[in-house]
């Protein structure tokens, strides 16, 4: 199997917040063939704004963070829930990635989300979101396997998920899971 290298993007932009804690602890545990790298230049995307989508023009934090979609073979996007739905910060994301549309970085890239959050069905809402916003943007959205934490801010309140047994475990399937449909996507593009 040859390495995939795995973008992940976390929504919550705090330093310590759970979801960073639950993707170093996804990347920690990532089985041979699946390298995980946290990229924070989301962060520096100025609102999106067709007017400020020009080619040669592009801001470079847009260029960067296109680029770093372009040199991935997938994203993970490990999310909280702002609201009942992502955070904005996320959905600006996922709109500078999706542009041009049908030849952007994201366009049939593999994305799958997980995620954490306070409320107690672990933020389902902002990863149903998130995947319904990839599947438009032209990503191609891995739905068969996830990982939502409820309650967050009390379970991981002096325990780092990564010392968490369950969570482990929780992450461990799931890496393995998409290690799998990444196989499996390639197995399709390679007969196509």
């Amino acid at each position: 199997m040859t390495e995939k290298n795995v973008l992940v993007l976390v929504g919550s932009l705090r330093s310590g917040s759970t979801n960073r804690q639950l993707a170093e602890a996804a990347a920690e545990l990532a089985p041979e063939g699946l390298a995980l790298s946290l990229y924070g230049g989301h962060s520096e995307l100025p609102l999106y704004n067709e007017d400020v989508d020009v080619e040669g023009a592009l801001p470079e934090s847009v260029v960067a963070y296109r680029q770093a979609i372009s040199d991935a073979d997938a994203v993970l996007v490990v999310t909280p829930e702002h609201n009942g739905t992502l955070p904005a910060n996320l959905k600006n994301a996922i709109d500078w990635s999706s542009r041009p549309f049908g030849s952007s970085s994201i366009s049939a890239k593999p994305v799958a989300v997980i995620g954490t959050s306070f409320a107690q069905f672990g933020g389902i809402w902002a990863q149903d979101e998130a995947r319904k916003a990839y599947g438009i943007a032209g990503a191609n959205v891995i739905e068969s396997t996830t990982v939502a934490v409820p309650n967050s801010m009390v379970r991981f309140a002096e325990t780092h998920p990564k010392e968490d047994a369950e969570i482990r475990e929780q992450l461990s399937a799931f890496l393995a899971e998409f290690a799998e449909a990444l196989d499996g996507i390639d197995a399709e593009q390679q007969a196509a």
